[in-house]
């Protein structure tokens, strides 16, 4: 019976049944380690994560009762199932009841032991699928942007939690990766019209004559000569929320119908068809600044009144460092239970690193620093260099060093993290395979043993 590869520690005093499970086990693709005695198998489990543990009970150095409780406290994860005699069924029970997942009895039977690993992969698959779960539960719970005890943040807050009680219009500025989709689904989850659907339209992303379609509806041909009628995301979003980014791309014409929208509450689809009558509250954001624009003529004045009702101003990370930490403890907080590693912390090297960069992209550059941080390092802190940051990171020694020295300690740095697995070092170092080889013959790396 073939089951997914797990790491399996093996602890017998036996060394036929060593042996024995190396072979049986490693022929189906499992990652063996094998140890005799307790000492070595507590050194193993300090360094190495395992899916399994197969323990025997009646070890000649150490009890085995004694070794479980201790390699589950190393590893809380750990799956974990005792060896006996069919004599011993009673210790075996007592073992399930201090934490054991189960238990097998010798002289072992190959079939049965596949069973069993096949029962193991498939618990510890519900199990991480679970911790997804609920990590993605408690992100929507907790979003990003309320993570934070900067004063602009909790004025921020507040000012959300007024606008929810309310079906007025509502204008998101900020940057990019300050969270403005976020904040709009937030308001719409905790609105009157949350059992209606959340409609967004990204209109940057489309060029004109295609994003009118969008927004208003289009009619389109069908087979035979026939036509019908497209409906547009103004209409999708009857009885919920339509949730316009980067406004400031609508063309003139597309303004000029979308004002007429929001003061008839109509949307009419292409131009000779009945119009429609809507219900919907409007959410929109921006990066750039629609008062110069107006100034410009380049938005309509009478448009930005529409739909500057309430004004919700996203800071960016860089004017509030102080928040900077809290949300990369979040984010570590969140990823490692995604990701199913092991907690890891903030070293007071990384936080200084991460209070000194710019963060141009914001709080998702930060999020991303962060994955890339628990992919790569090591539990359970993590250090200045486990961070994807550029030039950010003070030198070492009695001077700056040479950018190409930097380069290499780095690239250096990621394919040994990586265990020097090329394409996942290429994909946290932002270049392409064959780049990343070249840069490896160029600095004349070797693999360590």
């Amino acid at each position: 019976m073939a089951s997914t590869p797990v790491s399996i520690l093996v602890v017998d005093d036996d060394p036929i049944v060593i042996k024995t499970l190396a072979d049986w086990l490693g022929d189906q693709g499992h990652q063996i380690d094998t140890t005799p005695n307790s000492k070595d198998a507590l050194r193993l489990a300090a360094r190495q994560v395992y899916d399994l543990a197969l323990v025997d009970l009646a070890l000649c150095f150490g009890d085995g009762r004694e070794l479980q409780e201790r390699l589950l406290s190393i590893q809380s994860d750990l799956t974990l199932v005792v060896m006996t005699k069919r004599s011993a069924i009673e210790a075996a029970v007592r073992a399930l009841k201090a934490g054991a997942y189960d238990y097998i009895t010798k002289p072992l039977d190959p079939e049965e032991l596949a069973q069993m690993v096949q029962r193991v992969t498939e618990h510890r698959s519900l199990r991480c699928e679970n911790r997804r779960l609920r990590a993605r539960l408690e992100a929507v719970s907790t979003p990003d942007f309320i993570v934070g005890s900067s004063h602009s943040m909790k004025r921020l807050i507040e000012l959300v939690d007024a606008v929810v009680e309310t079906d007025a219009t509502v204008l998101i500025k900020g940057e990019l990766g300050t969270g403005r989709e976020l904040i709009a689904r937030f308001i719409h989850a905790h609105s009157g019209r949350r059992y209606g659907p959340l409609v967004i339209v990204n209109c940057g992303a489309l060029a004109e004559p295609a994003l009118e379609e969008e927004l208003f509806g289009h009619d389109a041909a069908g087979p035979e000569g026939s036509s019908s009628r497209q409906e547009g995301k103004l209409q999708l979003a009857d009885g919920g929320t339509i949730f316009l980014d980067e406004i400031a791309s609508l063309s003139a014409r597309t303004q000029a119908r979308l004002l007429l929208s929001l003061e008839t509450t109509e949307a009419a689809r292409t131009e000779g068809r009945e119009a429609t009558r809507v219900d919907f509250r409007v959410i929109a954001a921006t990066t750039r600044d629609l008062e110069t624009l107006v100034d410009k003529g380049d938005f309509r004045k009478d448009l930005f009144w529409r739909l500057n009702v309430v004004t919700i101003e996203i800071p960016p990370l860089r004017r509030r460092p102080e928040d900077i930490p809290v949300l990369a403890e979040h984010f570590l907080s969140v990823l490692t239970r995604e990701m199913n590693r092991r907690p890891l912390q903030l070293s007071p090297e990384a936080v200084e690193a991460l209070q000194q960069h710019s963060w141009p992209g914001n709080v998702r550059e930060l999020r991303n620093a962060m994955e890339k941080a628990v992919m790569v390092g090591t539990a359970p802190t993590i250090v200045p260099e486990d961070l994807p940051l550029r030039m950010t990171i003070p030198a070492t020694g009695p001077g700056p060093l040479p950018l190409v020295e930097v380069e290499r300690a780095h690239i250096r740095r990621v394919l040994d993290a990586c265990g020097w697995n090329i394409s996942r070092a290429a994909k946290l170092l932002e270049v392409d395979r064959g780049t990343l080889y070249n840069k490896i013959a160029k600095f004349g790396f070797r693999r360590s043993a």
